[in-house]
């Protein structure tokens, strides 16, 4: 009868030791990887969720002054960059808020963009005039810089040429520095209506 030596028994075992370790290895690694993929995705979609918002926003500008919470009226329709009040990035009314319970209010809405410590939130007002903005959406995290520029008059410009009268810029560019994406220039048309 034959049979399996200690020798043998112990080198199948080393080659199975070893083919696992390698095993786990790969699935460690696949793991990681994955996990690593998930972060990045979730990322770009949260950049593409905020993307998408402040397009909606600028594609339906409304040449609308508002009061603010002292009643006092907005000298300005459309504000950002170096025209806008301080800690203001953006500021306009847009058209198009959503009523589905037909509740008793304009379907205008004024919303404003603000970089608080890290992150770039918007907040919107219950009613156009004499409110006070309402909680702050975050959009984006681990936003180091935003700046805002505009396309007027043929040329880019850091401020809105100022007057509660005047059309709105015809583009406005947004550039972020994320702290984990690097700088990044975003383009957007002004295509609101009423101007």
């Amino acid at each position: 009868m034959k049979g399996f030596t200690l020798v043998e028994m112990m080198v199948a075992l080393l080659i199975f030791g070893l083919v696992a370790a390698a095993g786990v290895a790969v699935m460690s690694v696949s793991v990681d990887n994955q996990e690593v993929v998930r972060a990045h995705t979730e990322r770009l979609a949260e950049f593409q969720r905020a993307r998408a918002l402040l397009k909606a926003d600028l594609s339906q500008a409304a040449a609308r002054r508002t009061r603010g919470p002292d009643g006092q009226a907005a000298t300005w329709t459309f504000a950002g960059g170096a025209s806008a009040p301080p800690g203001l990035l953006l500021g306009l009314v847009r058209a198009g808020w959503d009523n589905p319970d037909a509740d008793r209010r304009a379907s205008l809405q004024y919303v404003e963009y603000r970089l608080v410590e890290d992150r770039l939130e918007r907040r919107a007002r219950p009613a156009l005039d004499g409110a006070e903005p309402g909680p702050a959406q975050v959009l984006l995290t681990g936003v180091e810089t935003a700046q805002v520029s505009f396309a007027a008059g043929g040329e880019w410009v850091e401020a809105i040429p100022g007057g509660a009268h005047r059309p709105p810029p015809q583009a406005l560019r947004l550039q972020l520095r994320l702290k984990d994406m690097g700088q990044i220039d975003q383009l957007f048309l002004v295509t609101g209506e009423g101007w």
